[in-house]
């Protein structure tokens, strides 16, 4: 019998195949602004820094139904108006269903070719045949590679087929939109190495209750990270906000405690935002601590420097703090808001509509500075705001007031006195 040796298990990865490479030195290297293609949707070109740049490959990820499949079918809309012929391809629906979806979002036709498969291979040879000017495959977890044996969605053929789109992307330089579902745990699913294989990932963010659906920029190589994009689902499809800060304000209660505005800031877009916050007394041993847009930790921490620094007694007292809109808001400067929103429904005692806080707050109750402050002032005196209190060190070195009456604070005790007194 004839010994033969068992094939080699070649990757998928396809470094093989790109030869080999000679080391350059930094200087030696042409540097060059990015070919962007802007696609006609003024936040989708925002969260990707700018537009669409050729060869990039960008993830789209969110959670079933939230809108991700809406949202790329009209940028392709814009798109193939400008650049060509564009590639769809769908495992998940049939040429049929995105017909519809299309004839209802009044989605440009032309130029647009749809693709029903979830071959890996077969997608790959479509794309070198018809050589489109940009392509989407939604969504990866359905997609597989005929080189692994395991099933669609599990980790080997995610990575796998990820890792080929990006090879595919890079050499034509044709850009790539992949979309992935979201686990319960609100992370791509499939492994974490999806993530940083493609050069951009966006996240599509939304409450279910509510119209407005954030599209948020996790990573880029190509620009600034933490932007946001906001839009608004209509019976039409997805429409652009260009004035998020006014459509999150436009229905804020009046003269009632329990609720500021403060001055967050997205990436480099600021956003006023309404903060409420329910303080009442508990009718169990534990007091209840609950929040909806910020951090849980966080929200617990500030109620122990109220108690400790501003002599509130929140210890038999059930608090609720909500971010209004559906937003979820990470940045430092929120604290102040907290502090003010907890304290305004703890004293019943509204706080005046024409004020805006802004503010990160220490364990020992003092008021830090934040970044962006002019940014912020200048958000907040386009649509109307008259007072800001915000912190000292900020205040000291504001050049331009915006037609703003500034406080600047240096502890929780004077926010409070600030507020009330």
């Amino acid at each position: 019998m004839e010994e033969k040796s068992a094939p080699a298990n070649r990757r998928s990865s396809g470094i093989d195949s790109l030869g080999k490479t000679e080391p350059v030195p930094l200087g030696a290297v042409e540097a060059s602004a990015e070919d962007r293609t802007l696609t006609g949707m003024t936040e989708f070109d925002r969260v990707l820094g700018g537009g669409i740049v050729p060869g990039s490959v960008v993830l789209v990820g969110g959670d079933p139904g939230i809108g991700k499949s809406t949202l790329l079918l009209q940028t392709f809309s814009g798109l193939s108006r400008k650049l060509g012929r564009l590639l769809y391809v769908s495992g998940e629906e049939s040429p049929r269903q995105i017909k519809m979806r299309a004839d209802r979002l009044s989605v440009n036709p032309e130029n647009i070719v749809l693709l029903p498969e979830t071959s890996l291979e077969g997608i790959l040879d479509a794309a070198a045949k018809l050589s489109p000017e940009a392509m989407v495959v939604d969504s990866i977890q359905t997609v597989f590679t005929q080189e692994m044996l395991s099933a669609p969605g599990s980790v080997g053929q995610v990575r796998e087929c990820a890792a080929k789109l990006m090879l595919f992307a890079k050499r034509s330089g044709i850009p790539v939109f992949i979309v992935g579902h979201v686990t319960k745990e609100g992370t791509i699913a499939g492994p974490r190495v999806l993530e940083h294989i493609v050069d951009t990932v966006l996240y599509f963010e939304g409450d279910r209750g509510h119209s407005y659906r954030i599209l948020r920029t996790i990573k880029n190589r190509f620009g600034s990270t933490n932007e946001i994009g906001v839009f608004e689902m209509s019976d039409s499809g997805l429409r652009e906000v260009d004035n998020p800060s006014e459509l999150f304000l436009s229905e804020r209660p009046r003269n009632v405690s329990g609720s500021t505005v403060v001055a967050s800031l997205e990436g480099t877009r600021p956003l006023m935002v309404e903060m409420q916050a329910l303080v009442s007394q508990t009718n169990f041993g534990m007091p209840r601590r609950t929040s909806i847009g910020v951090d849980f930790n966080r929200v617990n921490l500030l109620i122990a420097v109220l108690e400790k620094r501003a002599g509130l007694h929140l210890g038999g007292m059930d608090v609720f703090v909500n971010v209004v809109g559906g937003l979820k808001i990470l940045e430092p400067a929120v604290d102040l808001g907290i502090i003010a929103t907890i304290a305004s429904s703890a004293r019943e005692r509204s706080i005046d509509p024409k004020t805006f806080v802004f503010g990160e707050v220490g364990l020992s109750g003092e008021i830090r500075a934040v970044a962006q402050a002019e940014a912020r002032l200048r958000e907040a005196a386009k649509i109307g705001f008259k007072k800001a209190i915000i912190p000292a060190g900020n205040a000291d070195k504001i050049k331009e007031g915006q037609g703003l009456e500034i406080i600047g604070v240096r502890d929780v005790e004077a926010c409070i006195k600030a507020f009330f007194d």
